[in-house]
């Protein structure tokens, strides 16, 4: 089937809209304070046997899954391509995936496949091409017959005697409702949980949160011009002194880093992935404080490559060639699931019958104040041991008919920090998808789905 097939069988579903009059609302202002808008019916566009929410690396996973089970599925994005922090986030690594099998595998097949996986060795972490992932994951969805709707946010839920049963969007179409069997939210920040009514969890014990990053991608150097800055395989291995290195070069040329391990990530001989930043203090379901952090990070990230640019040498040429369209989000919503993953189960390396991922990963707090950034060490004194996370994890414990996958699954504070990296939101995604596809073909809740029939390996 050629692209232009794409764009008219898998958008055709998702592109019925309001009528022009339809989007014209008058809204009454009964104090200077307050806003009252009248009732108005919403149409509902169509209805299917699973809804995901977000299409990032557990969204485009748990979508195809869905599609290759053989539900009706709908994908819901935000964005303007899928793939969330992999393409619209800049992160062009894919941690904790050697382990994965089935999707995870498939998809570095693909980029190997069109020759959009990374040139240069870089270790336990698969570095890829961020537009040859974009077109790869269109290709898997309309493989697997997914409904994709681009530049769609989510706004409202819908429950009914407890069960969610429609979703309420805003978009260029207007307002709308989509109505299902199964939900899937992998937006990252639990926004359609929080909407439907489920209880969350959020940071540490003092309900500090984990810094945002802006990532960004840079071209004009050349890897063997810079080696002894870059985190390639060979210096991952004696414990990444390219950090301090980088660190000391950024401040050579001007500016002191908000995050003092920056680094510099290779996928091709001439362009690179930087994380060389850190925004403290922000929350992640604020939009206030997400656009905070968002502009202060790209000025930062231009401020750094200035300073870089003002060596000379072999940073004369480097060339800023895209920032992140959302900033690196590690922590929002925790959902409260039928099972909640501790740091005992990472001490334990625990296993479980109905585990959807072995997590291989070690604890990863990125420090939560600037000034315990040299102080607090990232694993927070947890020793972890490769640990299983079950299905219960990923079923919404307040609303039936409701899953979780990626980072805002039911988790505490420390464990989050393991199992929140992409190759293991990618393969809970494609559990989740397997999963809600089974229940809603059988008219079952997730949590009634028989596990033997699921047929899923963590090995």
């Amino acid at each position: 089937m050629q692209r232009r097939d794409f764009l008219s069988t898998t958008l055709a579903a998702a592109s019925a809209s309001l009528p022009l009059s339809g989007l014209s609302q008058t809204v009454n202002a009964p104090s200077a304070n307050m806003l009252s808008e009248p009732a108005r019916e919403i149409p509902v566009v169509d209805t299917f046997d699973v809804i995901v929410c977000g299409a990032g690396p557990a969204g485009v996973a748990a979508a195809i899954e869905a599609g290759r089970t053989g539900a009706k599925t709908l994908l819901l994005e935000v964005h303007g391509c899928l793939g969330g922090v992999w393409t619209s986030g800049c992160l062009t690594w894919i941690i904790d995936n050697k382990n994965k099998k089935g999707l995870v595998d498939e998809i570095k097949d693909g980029l190997r496949l069109k020759k959009g996986a990374a040139t240069v060795p870089t270790g336990n972490t698969f570095s890829f091409d961020v537009e040859q992932m974009k077109i790869l994951l269109e290709e898997l969805c309309l493989k697997a017959n997914v409904t994709v709707r681009l530049f769609t946010r989510l706004v409202s839920a819908s429950t009914q005697n407890g069960r969610l049963t429609h979703i309420i969007t805003e978009s260029k179409s207007g307002r709308e409702a989509w109505g299902g069997k199964v939900f899937i939210d992998c937006t990252g920040d639990g926004d359609l949980a929080a909407r439907a009514g489920c209880q969350f969890d959020y940071g540490d014990s003092a309900k500090q949160g984990q810094p945002m990053s802006m990532l960004c991608l840079i071209s004009g150097v050349r890897y063997n011009e810079i080696k002894e800055f870059i985190r390639d395989e060979a210096d991952s291995k004696i414990g990444s002194p390219s950090k301090k290195r980088l660190e000391e070069a950024i401040i050579k040329g001007g500016h002191k880093p908000s995050y003092a391990r920056p680094s510099l990530h290779p996928i091709y001989d001439d362009l690179h992935m930087l994380m060389a930043n850190h925004e403290y203090g922000y929350n992640g379901n604020d939009a206030r404080q997400v656009t905070e952090a968002t502009l202060k990070g790209r000025a930062e990230v231009h401020q750094i490559i200035q300073s870089l640019q003002s060596l000379g040498g072999p940073w004369e040429n480097l060339r800023l060639m895209a920032t992140g369209e959302q900033i690196g989000v590690r922590e929002s919503r925790r959902i409260h699931g039928l099972y909640t993953v501790s740091r005992l189960d990472l001490i334990k390396g625990s296993r479980f019958e109905d585990a959807v991922c072995r997590v291989t990963f070690g604890v990863d707090v990125h420090s939560v104040k600037k000034e315990d950034e040299s102080t607090t060490a990232y694993n927070r004194g947890t020793a972890s041991k490769p640990y299983d996370i079950p299905v219960r994890s990923l079923i919404a414990k307040d609303v039936q008919g409701l899953m979780m996958a990626g980072r805002c699954i039911s988790g505490d504070f420390v464990a989050h920090s393991s199992y929140r990296v992409t190759g293991n939101a990618a393969y809970m995604g494609q559990a989740a998808g397997r999963v809600a596809a089974l229940a809603a073909k059988k008219n079952l809740l997730p949590q009634d789905v028989n596990w033997s029939e699921v047929k899923w390996s963590v090995e």
